[in-house]
């Protein structure tokens, strides 16, 4: 297995281990990351992820000496709720989780956020391990430590930091992802290498250019490459800080996400997976940077080429640009009562804008532009 190592200090800094068949050694590496007293262990997944991998994870914990339960919850963002989050509370409470015992997050970014904000808020915050079975989750939500659950204002805007003691991404699990859900996660990848750097980007456009989902190595390493962009983004921002004069600030991460959340938001949590409306919403980032003057044509063409890459996207463009405008004003961006927009000037140099200076004309206009149907 490859390991990424995320520096935040003695307390908090972690191994991500990425690889084939990574889940036969959960038990081995929650062993090693967790408190020596750590008993017990609930495993937080959805039906279709614990029927593909539940009994083996389960299984290693268990030959690793953890007395392990499971808690299943819905299947999608329109669950990542409260109420949801508190079942999984009544649930750890009703096992007699334990301060030093542990959440193990077993799926994609809606599994991960949900049982990684019930364990950060139950006893104050008990260990947690990341088993993320989606693209979009290994390079992306399983890294940095956030978490979250929506409610009708908005995505995400209830959340907390907290980071994983370990996160163990099983690359063998993206074999059984349905083509929507590679889609997702390689969108998610357009975007880190779009902030990133042109080095990530071109080796991401590379990788699906060629079509190399079936090289195990190749795909191993790549998302590797990913988690250790990510994992230099956090120790250099943990907390996505607004003062923060870090080149890698966190907020580079939102480029796509403005637009991305709001689709989310004016269709309800039913039409786009996540990674689809932000693949649409780093079109439209990237139309708004070229009608500010800040990115060029090529650029541009480079992001819309590599989303068309990443696979086919649900249809936009009958949604209305004044309503996902108006979305984009419950974004939890805002600071100081105003929306940051998170643009390019080249592929890998990020600025964030105050949406002051970018005109509502050029939004809407760039809205549609980035939501057009291309034959």
């Amino acid at each position: 297995m490859r390991t990424v190592s995320v520096r935040l200090g003695a307390r908090d800094s972690y191994d991500i281990h990425v690889g084939p068949r990574a889940l036969a050694r959960l038990g081995e590496v929650a062993r090693g990351a967790l408190s020596p007293r750590a008993r017990r262990v609930v495993v937080v997944s959805n039906e279709t992820v614990f029927r593909l991998y539940g009994r083996r994870s389960v299984a290693s914990l268990r030959a690793a000496g953890f007395a392990a339960e499971t808690f299943l919850v819905g299947d999608g963002e329109r669950h990542k709720t409260l109420r949801e989050a508190e079942r999984a509370l009544d649930f750890f409470s009703r096992r007699r989780l334990e301060r030093t015992d542990a959440v193990v997050a077993l799926g994609g970014g809606v599994v991960g956020d949900l049982a990684g904000f019930a364990a950060s808020v139950y006893l104050r915050g008990v260990q947690f391990i990341h088993a993320p079975t989606t693209l979009l989750a290994q390079i992306d939500a399983a890294v940095g430590g956030k978490t979250g659950v929506n409610t009708r204002a908005g995505k995400n805007l209830i959340g907390t930091f907290h980071q994983p003691r370990a996160v163990v991404a099983d690359t063998d699990a993206l074999r059984t992802l349905p083509p929507r859900e590679l889609t997702a996660g390689w969108c998610e990848a357009v975007k880190h290498g779009a902030v990133g750097g042109p080095v990530l980007f071109r080796h991401t456009r590379d990788f699906l250019a060629r079509s190399e989902a079936e090289d195990v190595e190749a795909l191993a390493d790549l998302i590797a490459e990913h988690c250790a962009f990510k994992a230099r983004v956090v120790a250099a921002d943990e907390r996505e800080s607004l003062e923060t004069r870090a080149r890698l600030s966190r907020r580079f991460l939102n480029f796509g996400h403005t637009v991305g959340h709001a689709l989310e938001v004016v269709t309800r949590f039913r039409r786009f997976r996540h990674g689809e409306a932000v693949g649409y919403g780093c079109v439209v980032a990237a139309e708004v940077s070229k009608r500010l003057g800040l990115l060029g044509a090529a650029g541009l063409q480079s992001i819309r080429e590599v989303v068309a890459l990443a696979g086919p996207l649900p249809r936009a463009d009958d949604l209305d640009a004044a309503d996902i405008l108006a979305a984009t004003a419950a974004d939890k961006k805002t600071a100081g009562g105003r929306l940051h927009w998170v643009l390019l000037e080249r592929i890998g140099r990020a600025r964030v804008v105050p949406a002051s200076e970018v005109p509502p004309r050029v939004v809407r206009e760039s809205i549609r532009a980035g939501l057009a149907r291309r034959t």
